[in-house]
């Protein structure tokens, strides 16, 4: 399975109905067995609720690779064409 699936596989189902940075991290736990960040810890980012109201999966990404997370909003920023969540829900380009 791979982390998209394992993400989409929780995010919003109940019954942890987990946010968008939540499921980011339960799928990296899943893949890759890392247990450094817990999903508990990832609550308050879901919904644009994270540092510049950044999308909650891409911070939940830059938190579980920091030293990629220059690469990372690069390559979201091209795929979505924004990084903050409001931004990328008002122009219908990704579903939260």
């Amino acid at each position: 399975m791979t982390m998209k699936e394992h993400a989409l596989k929780v995010f919003r189902q109940p019954p942890e109905r987990l946010n968008c940075a939540q499921s980011t991290v339960h799928a990296w736990r899943e893949v890759f067995g890392d247990t450094a960040i817990t999903v508990a810890e990832l609550k308050p980012f879901g919904a644009g609720r994270s540092p510049g109201g950044l999308c909650g999966s891409l911070y939940a990404a830059c938190q579980l690779a920091p030293e990629r997370a220059e690469e990372l909003k690069a390559a979201f920023a091209a795929r979505l064409g924004s990084l903050p969540c409001k931004e990328i829900r008002a122009a219908k380009k990704h579903p939260c």
